[in-house]
């Protein structure tokens, strides 16, 4: 890796050896058995089109427990998890001049796409068959330095708290593309089911936009962000809520939670369902649950343009990651917490500041 290393060298004055801490899934399980595990690792060189990124900060997405615990199999041995990453440019390969040295930028979930299928060409890239994933397909951002196409990376504010834009790179993102396929119409109200990093920020998205929000989630830290963020209402996640809703989004993995969402919203309602990877759902009733025109739909991936959409409200609207920040040293111990509900908000790691 010369010549990124001479760049970072000249750049940032500290220098860089040839190895990096990373955590690494070396055999899936219970996270609290240990399946992730801090290694040392070659700083990766960045290929044609790429460009090497300096982590100053990762965020902790339930994503990255379910390929801790095999929820999701990893598709590659001794994976690096980790997809809402914030850095700067520290290196560039070969034809990668869409960033200086020294940019900010943020890697996400979608890391590539074939460009010529039939969904890449109407704008559906998020179901592109050959498509692949940051900590999924390749190593991601729980190490001090990850590589990203430039393509798929995007340019964030130097202006803002790191540790503040992480969580819109994967919990903001597929909460909008969420939000945007429960079909919500203007000032109506909208049921959320969990309430953890996507959902408290589809939450603010939502309510700044006119809705009335409606949230049914287990854990009383979780509640309390839920009113503070100004909820109509607040219950358990089996509670039916006192008005019909005209939307909901189940951010929850839980399949049983599928059932309460679709009988919750009024006739002619929309169900989406948000998350990778989702337990059963239970035998549904026809009439109870999808008569009336019901709608019930999953949630892929994102596209690009559903980032760019993303960022371009944050800068207008008051919406607002509410962060714990935890040290890299203590990722493991923050995926136990996602685990065991005990966390609330967005869990954000810092690596480099």
């Amino acid at each position: 890796m010369a010549t990124g290393d001479r760049r970072l060298k000249f750049w940032d004055g500290r220098g860089m050896g040839d190895q990096m801490a990373v955590w690494a899934v070396q055999r899936p399980g219970p996270i609290d058995g240990g399946p992730l595990q801090r290694v040392r690792r070659t700083v990766p060189e960045p290929g044609a089109g790429e460009v090497l990124v300096r982590v100053e900060v990762c965020g902790i997405c339930r994503t990255d427990l379910h390929l801790c615990e095999g929820d999701l199999e990893p598709r590659r041995p001794g994976v690096v998890p980790g997809h809402q990453v914030v850095g700067s440019v520290v290196g560039r390969g070969v034809g990668a001049e869409r960033f200086a040295m020294g940019d900010r930028v943020g890697i996400a979930w979608l890391r590539g796409t074939c460009g010529s299928c039939e969904f890449c060409r109407s704008g559906a890239e998020n179901l592109c068959p050959r498509s692949s994933y940051t900590g999924w397909d390749a190593d991601g951002g729980f190490a001090e330095y990850a590589v990203v196409p430039q393509d798929y990376a995007y340019a964030l504010p130097a202006d803002r708290p790191a540790e503040e834009l992480a969580p819109f790179l994967c919990a903001g993102i597929i909460g909008y593309r969420a939000l945007l396929r429960a079909k919500l119409p203007p000032g109506g109200r909208l049921g959320i089911y969990g309430f953890g990093s996507s959902a408290h920020l589809t939450a603010q998205l939502a309510t700044a936009q006119g809705a009335e929000l409606f949230v049914m989630t287990r854990g009383e830290r979780n509640r309390e962000l839920a009113r503070s963020l100004g909820a109509a209402y607040v219950g358990e996640t089996a509670d039916r809520p006192p008005v019909p809703l005209d939307s909901a989004i189940v951010f929850a993995p839980a399949g049983e939670v599928v059932p309460y969402a679709l009988e919750a919203v009024k006739p002619g309602g929309t169900v989406s369902v948000a998350g990778i990877h989702l337990t059963d759902v239970p035998a549904l009733n026809y009439e109870r649950h999808l008569f009336h025109e019901r709608d019930l739909r999953s949630v892929t991936s994102n596209t690009r343009r559903d980032g760019e959409e993303l960022f371009r409200l944050v800068s207008r609207l008051p919406v607002r990651a509410h962060t714990t920040v935890v040290p890299f040293e203590g990722i493991d111990r923050a995926l136990s917490d996602v685990a065991n509900g005990r966390a609330a908000g967005s869990l954000v790691a810092v690596l480099n500041v």
